[in-house]
Protein backbone atom coordinates (compact mmCIF):
# COMPACT_ATOMS: atom_id res chain seq x y z
CA UNK A 1 0.00 0.00 0.00
CA UNK A 2 1.67 3.44 -0.97
CA UNK A 3 -0.71 5.73 1.00
CA UNK A 4 -3.12 5.19 3.95
CA UNK A 5 -4.96 7.45 5.09
CA UNK A 6 -7.01 7.07 8.61
CA UNK A 7 -8.98 9.37 11.38
CA UNK A 8 -12.12 9.63 10.04
CA UNK A 9 -14.92 9.67 11.85
CA UNK A 10 -18.30 11.01 13.69
CA UNK A 11 -17.98 14.44 15.20
CA UNK A 12 -20.22 17.27 16.41
CA UNK A 13 -20.25 20.29 14.20
CA UNK A 14 -17.42 22.55 15.85
CA UNK A 15 -15.39 20.06 16.49
CA UNK A 16 -12.57 18.65 14.86
CA UNK A 17 -10.60 15.94 13.67
CA UNK A 18 -7.43 15.09 12.98
CA UNK A 19 -6.44 12.82 9.55
CA UNK A 20 -3.23 10.83 9.49
CA UNK A 21 -1.85 9.56 5.83
CA UNK A 22 0.55 7.18 6.16
CA UNK A 23 3.03 6.72 2.49
CA UNK A 24 5.86 4.73 1.53
CA UNK A 25 9.37 7.00 1.28
CA UNK A 26 9.62 6.40 -2.61
CA UNK A 27 6.67 8.38 -3.00
CA UNK A 28 6.76 10.94 -0.42
CA UNK A 29 10.21 12.00 -0.24
CA UNK A 30 10.03 14.02 -3.06
CA UNK A 31 6.64 14.80 -3.67
CA UNK A 32 3.95 17.61 -3.06
CA UNK A 33 1.25 15.91 -1.79
CA UNK A 34 -2.73 16.87 -1.23
CA UNK A 35 -5.87 16.19 0.87
CA UNK A 36 -8.82 16.11 -1.57
CA UNK A 37 -12.68 15.31 -0.66
CA UNK A 38 -15.90 13.85 -2.18
CA UNK A 39 -18.99 14.09 -0.56
CA UNK A 40 -22.17 11.78 -2.39
CA UNK A 41 -23.21 12.54 -5.22
CA UNK A 42 -20.76 15.53 -6.21
CA UNK A 43 -17.18 15.87 -7.46
CA UNK A 44 -13.90 15.00 -5.86
CA UNK A 45 -12.23 18.02 -4.93
CA UNK A 46 -9.19 19.62 -3.41
CA UNK A 47 -8.81 20.34 0.17
CA UNK A 48 -5.40 21.59 0.80
CA UNK A 49 -2.16 20.93 -0.70
CA UNK A 50 1.99 21.13 0.89
CA UNK A 51 5.18 21.37 -1.06
CA UNK A 52 7.49 18.40 -0.83
CA UNK A 53 9.60 20.49 1.75
CA UNK A 54 6.31 21.57 4.00
CA UNK A 55 7.05 25.36 3.29
CA UNK A 56 3.93 26.19 1.01
CA UNK A 57 0.34 25.28 2.05
CA UNK A 58 -2.60 26.28 -0.03
CA UNK A 59 -6.50 25.31 0.31
CA UNK A 60 -9.75 25.70 -0.55
CA UNK A 61 -11.68 28.78 0.23
CA UNK A 62 -14.10 27.04 1.97
CA UNK A 63 -11.72 25.56 4.60
CA UNK A 64 -9.15 28.38 5.08
CA UNK A 65 -8.58 29.22 8.43
CA UNK A 66 -10.17 26.10 9.95
CA UNK A 67 -8.27 23.18 8.18
CA UNK A 68 -3.93 22.82 8.57
CA UNK A 69 -2.34 20.58 6.54
CA UNK A 70 1.46 19.35 7.61
CA UNK A 71 3.93 16.86 6.85
CA UNK A 72 6.80 14.85 8.78
CA UNK A 73 9.72 13.93 6.01
CA UNK A 74 11.37 11.68 8.36
CA UNK A 75 8.47 9.76 9.27
CA UNK A 76 6.42 9.93 5.52
CA UNK A 77 3.32 11.07 7.27
CA UNK A 78 0.95 13.37 6.34
CA UNK A 79 -1.90 15.45 8.82
CA UNK A 80 -5.02 17.58 8.04
CA UNK A 81 -6.16 18.74 11.25
CA UNK A 82 -9.60 19.99 10.84
CA UNK A 83 -11.32 22.48 13.58
CA UNK A 84 -14.82 23.88 13.56
CA UNK A 85 -16.02 21.59 11.13
CA UNK A 86 -19.27 22.27 9.67
CA UNK A 87 -22.16 19.62 8.29
CA UNK A 88 -20.81 20.30 4.81
CA UNK A 89 -17.15 19.18 5.32
CA UNK A 90 -18.78 15.43 5.37
CA UNK A 91 -17.03 13.41 2.77
CA UNK A 92 -14.53 10.83 2.27
CA UNK A 93 -11.20 12.11 2.52
CA UNK A 94 -8.31 11.33 0.26
CA UNK A 95 -4.97 12.00 0.59
CA UNK A 96 -2.64 12.28 -2.66
CA UNK A 97 1.14 11.94 -3.85
CA UNK A 98 1.30 14.92 -6.46
CA UNK A 99 3.36 14.45 -9.65
CA UNK A 100 5.91 16.83 -8.65
CA UNK A 101 7.53 18.30 -5.70
CA UNK A 102 4.84 20.89 -5.46
CA UNK A 103 1.06 20.08 -5.12
CA UNK A 104 -1.64 21.30 -7.64
CA UNK A 105 -5.69 21.84 -7.06
CA UNK A 106 -6.94 19.08 -9.88
CA UNK A 107 -6.70 15.53 -9.26
CA UNK A 108 -4.64 14.89 -12.44
CA UNK A 109 -2.10 16.17 -10.44
CA UNK A 110 -1.39 13.74 -8.36
CA UNK A 111 -0.16 9.93 -9.10
CA UNK A 112 -0.69 8.10 -6.35
CA UNK A 113 -4.20 8.29 -4.14
CA UNK A 114 -4.47 6.70 -0.60
CA UNK A 115 -8.00 4.57 -0.16
CA UNK A 116 -9.91 7.54 1.62
CA UNK A 117 -11.31 7.90 5.19
CA UNK A 118 -14.79 8.90 5.66
CA UNK A 119 -15.54 12.05 8.06
CA UNK A 120 -19.32 12.71 9.02
CA UNK A 121 -20.04 15.68 10.81
CA UNK A 122 -23.81 16.14 12.17
CA UNK A 123 -25.36 19.46 13.25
Amino acid sequence: VQLQASGGGLVQAGGSLRLSCAASRRIFSNNGMGWFRQAPGKEREFVAGINWRGDYTGYADSVKGRFTISRDNYKNTLALQMNSLKAEDTAVYYCAAARSSVPTTTTRGYTYWGQGTLVTVSS
